[in-house]
């Protein structure tokens, strides 16, 4: 009997031994490795699925012209969830401010603060980065950039966990100097933190940085040393004329056997300035006359004595890896400013706006349709920032911020301070009083076990949900079994775009007769059990109309996430 009863043993003990070789050939031979830790809000999505109501109460509308920003109040995972449906491969760049993990309780891991005597502390935060990451990650565009600010005590395993998620891209860490006057460590004084860029390899996405007018280095428009002489560039030798020291004008390029008596030449009211220089030399321009006034704006006059000479100083310049500059302290363009847009407001270490402004400006400068991402969006300075560019430009960039109201975060400070720079600040009118749309949502849930009672349901809470994915808020038509809504104009100019949501499959032909006249292309969505699109049913219409069956085409990017 004890002769079977080792056999046994020995049996289960090589059963187990087998196990885990197989175990260890799964595993990591190099990489970051760490215990997933289960998170109780992508655990529920199996059970319930995320959708938006939309709080009417908090809408701010300042110009119908202008498109929609979104504030969503809710788990950032269900957010993306979301987003996941409304906004696959859209977003130009997403920028986040995670939590550093410092230990000091700044962040809850099922709702339970995580501190620095927690065994799990790093395990958990990289699971609930991961988590967000892999929905992030489908809703940038091929050009899409994601930026990741970190400090010290994470930023090793999020280099780690960014390798490891967006395998073949380039990934550039960047130093910021956000605190001058540091703080203290154990052995050092801290006062940089950090951004990741990550985006598509062989890609041009960072263009140059703006640099301030008081920082542009000046200098002679007029060339010197080898190469400068008239002789070397026979298109380089032309009069710039002036006028109440103001460039007014360019000059043709002078006959070879022109000969200019001095370098400045008053004529009327003008004064026509030639590169000569002061021992009367006849030199050239650094720039040819066919190419001068592509670079006017960079050009200032300076009056010297008896002459004028011509200045360039260039506004731009290449972005450097590491960051330095008084408007990046975080106390005086972070905690004050907030203090400032919303009076009594508490919270913790806000960025500053220029640092945030200058992470996405060389990225969406160029795009003034470009749409941001911050799905960490705390007191709400990504959205400061997106607004400062488009006040600059008469842009339409627009984002999309997310955050839970833990605290009161998002309806006592993110909210507050986006109404506040729209509104305009007295303290801050350079960068506040800013025209801009915001809707607001709340995230919510239906049952997903794929009843046709749940089916029902899930359409008639998804009008939020469509009417974001296609961007067309404004009610035209309630009838009820079927809505209609239309796009704002400035964000589709040339052709209307609505959008149709009907409810009841015996509502088409009332549906097809409501927009017999209606000018523009449509986005249909019918209530289907199955995955019918009722095509032959719009054979007939002249409109341009794409079909989907609902709540199908949700369910659908719904199954692949949460698999």
């Amino acid at each position: 009997m004890a002769d079977k009863n080792l056999q046994s043993e020995i049996e289960k003990l090589k059963a187990e031994i087998e196990r885990l070789k197989k175990e260890l050939k799964k595993r990591k031979k190099y990489g970051l490795v760490w215990e997933d830790k289960p998170e109780d809000v992508a655990v529920i999505c199996k059970e319930k699925l995320p959708v938006l109501k939309e709080v009417k109460r908090k809408e701010i509308i300042t110009d119908k012209e202008k498109p929609v920003n979104l504030l969503i109040e809710g788990d950032n995972y269900h957010a993306l969830s979301v987003l996941n449906y409304t906004h696959a491969k859209k977003v130009d760049v997403i920028y986040i401010d995670p939590p550093y993990n410092t230990g000091a309780k700044d962040w809850k891991y099922n709702n339970n603060y995580v501190d620095i005597n927690d065994a799990w502390r790093h395990s958990k935060w990289l699971s609930m980065m991961k988590n967000r990451l892999l929905l992030a990650k489908n809703l940038l565009k091929p050009d899409g950039v994601l930026i990741c600010a970190i400090d010290e005590n994470e930023l090793w395993r999020l280099g780690c966990l960014l390798e490891e998620l967006f395998v073949g891209r380039e990934i550039h860490l960047i130093t910021i100097v956000h605190n001058p006057r540091g703080i203290q460590g154990k052995n050092f004084s801290y006062t940089n933190e950090f951004a990741f860029f990550v985006f598509k390899k062989g890609v041009k996405v960072i263009g140059e940085r703006k640099i301030r007018k008081e920082e542009i280095r000046w200098r002679n428009l007029r060339d010197n040393g080898g190469g400068s002489l008239r002789t070397d560039a026979r298109n380089c030798f032309y009069p710039i004329i002036i006028k109440n020291n103001k460039i007014v004008d360019f000059g043709d390029v002078a006959d070879e056997n022109f000969h200019p008596k001095t370098q400045t030449e008053k004529k009327n009211n003008f004064y026509y300035v030639w590169p000569i220089d002061r021992n009367g030399i006849e030199r050239k321009w650094r720039y040819a006359r066919q190419s001068i006034e592509s670079v006017k704006h960079l050009l200032r006059v300076r009056k010297v004595k008896d002459r004028y000479e011509i200045e360039i100083g260039k506004d731009f310049g290449v972005v450097r890896t590491v960051w330095q500059d008084s408007r990046y302290d975080a106390n005086e363009y972070g905690t004050k400013l907030v203090h400032a847009l919303v009076p009594n407001a508490h919270f913790d270490f806000p960025k500053s706006v220029y640092n945030v402004y200058d992470c996405l400006a060389p990225i969406i400068s160029h795009r003034k349709n470009a749409l941001v991402l911050d799905y960490f969006a705390g007191s709400g300075t990504t959205a400061h920032a997106v607004m400062m560019l488009n006040k600059e430009d008469e842009g339409n960039r627009t984002f999309i911020l997310c955050t839970n109201n833990e605290n009161g975060i998002a309806e006592e400070i993110c909210y507050p301070r986006i109404k506040s720079v729209i509104k305009g600040n007295k303290k801050y009118l350079d960068i506040t009083g800013i025209k801009a749309n915001l809707k607001y949502f709340k995230t919510d849930f239906v049952d997903a076990e794929p009843t046709d009672k749940n089916k029902i349901k899930l359409t008639k809470q998804a009008t939020e949900m469509l009417c974001i994915k296609e961007g067309t808020f404004n009610l035209v038509q309630d009838k009820g079994s079927f809505k209609i809504f239309k796009s704002c104009l400035s964000a589709d100019r040339n052709s209307k775009h609505y959008t149709g949501i009907i409810f009841d499959q015996s509502a088409i032909p009332e549906f097809k007769r409501a927009i017999k006249d209606i000018k523009g292309r449509f986005s249909v969505y019918i209530f289907s059990l199955g995955d019918e699109t009722f095509e032959d049913e719009f054979k007939d219409i002249k409109q341009k109309v794409k079909l989907s069956p609902i709540p199908e085409v949700i369910l659908r990017v719904y199954r692949r996430i949460f698999k």
